[in-house]
């Protein structure tokens, strides 16, 4: 029996590196991976046009679909991106400490986006920040949107921010204090070009840390779904596919800890996997559902705080069931 013709569609990640290589080939599957670097493009093109039989996905547009019955897409418990986002809160220097951003204004990319969703919930449940008393805004980060996503933005369903006038982007507005913050999935120029603008937490390594060893929470950015007509003709391709990613990390983090050259251009890169490997126990990116559920269900929760979602859910219904020997 021929195999199964596969196209997958991920970022360059060298966690999935043997998957594109072919140096891990999937049981029963002859798969093409394509590399592609930006998320929100992966995204667009599985939801809008179905464009691959898998991919990388928004965690947070993930959930939101099937919380909200659309069952187009099924997950696996693989999770390709994984971001600490304390870093990613970008202030101008009237922010001394995250209490101070009530009754501020705050840009955002994309209110929806995941690691907007992870920077709120953040704020309120490690902060004590009341959410509802800022004034959230959207536009893009280093450049304005187009009149036409504007104009898209402003007929999705849902809770909406204000958008930024057209052809003004966050990190001007920052820079010239047209807003007070800024958070979301990238840094903004302005914080690299003006005395201002900085990080709330200019030592978000250390404050990472300490939160990881609190909640025990990486924040997962992304998860990786199947088109749910494939997953129902063809259901053995789940655990074929979650073994296949399982062994490409377990490869890129072999290689990492070769001490004979320096894999990647990162000076102290053996000092900092002896840190990792301490925090994290060997491996700092787990695969499969029962080594994430707090995390999930963390996120969970802060989607329906923020009104995302109208009620509770079981997240476990979203991921397929994966036997954990396979891990």
């Amino acid at each position: 029996m021929a195999n199964l013709t596969f196209t997958v569609a991920c970022g360059p990640y060298d966690r999935t590196e043997a998957l594109r290589t072919g140096e891990v080939k999937p049981e029963g599957i002859d798969l093409n991976y394509i590399p592609i670097q930006s998320p929100p493009e992966i995204f667009s093109r599985m939801i809008d046009f179905k464009s691959f039989d898998g991919s990388e996905m928004s965690l947070s547009q993930y959930l939101q679909m099937r919380a909200n019955g659309n069952d187009e897409f099924t997950g696996l418990p693989i999770f390709p991106s994984r971001v600490f986002r304390q870093g990613f809160i970008f202030v101008r220097d009237n922010i001394k400490n995250p209490k101070d951003l009530e009754g501020k204004t705050v840009g955002v990319p994309e209110y929806w986006q995941t690691a907007a969703v992870w920077i709120r919930g953040l704020l309120q449940h490690e902060y004590d920040v009341d959410l509802h008393s800022i004034n959230w805004i959207e536009g893009g980060v280093d450049v304005p949107l187009s009149y036409e996503e504007i104009e898209a933005r402003k007929t999705m369903a849902g809770y909406r921010p204000a958008m930024l006038p057209y052809g003004k982007c966050l990190s001007e507005e920052l820079r010239n204090g047209g807003i007070d913050a800024a958070i979301g999935a990238r840094k903004p120029a302005s914080v690299d070009s003006t005395k201002e603008v900085d990080r709330l937490f200019p030592n978000y390594r250390e404050i990472e840390r300490q939160y990881f060893e609190k909640t025990g929470i990486f924040p997962i950015m992304h998860t990786f779904v199947i088109r749910t007509e494939i997953f129902e003709r063809y259901p053995w391709v789940t655990e074929s596919l979650y073994k296949a990613f399982t062994e490409a990390k377990r490869i890129a983090i072999r290689k990492m800890h070769f001490t004979g050259t320096i894999k990647y251009t990162l000076p102290w890169l053996f000092n900092d996997l002896e840190e990792i490997d301490t925090i994290f126990n060997g491996d700092p990116w787990p695969y499969g559902f029962s080594a994430n559920k707090h995390v999930l269900e963390a996120f969970s929760s802060y989607l329906l705080e923020q009104n995302f979602i109208k009620k509770p859910f079981d997240v476990s219904q979203f991921f397929t069931p994966i036997l954990d020997s396979t891990q």
